[in-house]
């Protein structure tokens, strides 16, 4: 993949888009979902971006969920985000996906959210190398995958424990699936918040904040002007995308030729 696809913001369109903490860098990166190979090549972009930059910004990650399933490599995913987890920096917030939500509904009760297998977690499975449920699986099937998948996520736990629902940094909020408009900040719900509301697609959700969310894929990112969308459908276009947001605002992503 090129790493030549850096695309800032026409000036007077990144002029209105609520601003993050003056102190910050922060890139927002979009859904993974097991892309692994979009993933270090994404991170490898962001790397040399932030190199380049001269003034005393301190550079801030916000992963925006919905690391697994569709994609092949969800486990090699999980593995290195859990070490970046393990690094206890503040500058590193990891948001909970509806995906990270449906996996551990799964957990709990695997045959009240066997549907988590048919929008992606099948592949999951497979990326740690577990058998997938027969067809019409019955309970004890359901349970054996669930154990079998609950002792593979040992080793990540720290990661699930870290992930949030909600990141601020300035006036921009990150949310995976965006904010309900009719809601005030502290009034979201976790459901909105990993899933994502009837009303939240307009040009600006909340006056005065910006919202910085993943969940409704596209093949380009969506910049409006009090929203951005950094899901560009990773699993199936071959294209991840972050947002960086500072006082010169730009999309960075893994294919060439994107159009805002």
């Amino acid at each position: 993949m090129g790493r030549n696809n850096l695309l800032r913001f026409d000036a007077r369109q990144k002029s209105g888009f609520p601003q993050v903490d003056a102190r910050k860098r922060v890139y927002a990166i979009g859904d993974i979902h097991g892309r692994f190979d979009l993933f270090m090549d994404l991170m490898g972009i962001i790397c040399e971006d932030a190199h380049s930059k001269k003034d005393e910004r301190q550079t801030c990650f916000v992963f925006m969920g919905d690391y697994i399933d569709r994609g092949e490599n969800s486990a090699e995913v999980l593995q290195t985000l859990t070490s970046l987890a393990r690094m206890g920096s503040k500058h590193i917030v990891f948001l909970r996906g509806n995906h990270e939500a449906a996996l551990q509904q799964f957990l709990i009760s695997p045959k009240d959210a066997a549907e988590w297998l048919d929008f992606g977690g099948l592949q999951t499975l497979l990326s740690f190398g577990i058998q997938p449920p027969r067809f019409s699986a019955g309970q004890s099937d359901l349970i054996r995958v669930r154990d079998d998948l609950a002792m593979a996520l040992s080793a990540y736990q720290l990661l699930f424990d870290t992930m949030v629902d909600v990141h601020r940094s300035g006036d921009v909020v990150f949310a995976h699936a965006g904010v309900d408009p009719n809601a005030r900040l502290e009034e979201q719900s976790s459901d909105t918040l990993l899933w994502g509301h009837r009303d939240g697609l307009i040009d600006q959700p909340i006056p005065g904040i910006g919202i910085v969310h993943g969940h409704y894929d596209d093949a380009s990112p969506v910049r409006l002007q009090g929203r951005i969308c950094v899901d560009t459908g990773a699993y199936y276009t071959n294209k991840l995308t972050a947002v960086r947001l500072d006082d010169r605002d730009a999309f960075l992503s893994t294919k060439e030729n994107v159009t805002l």
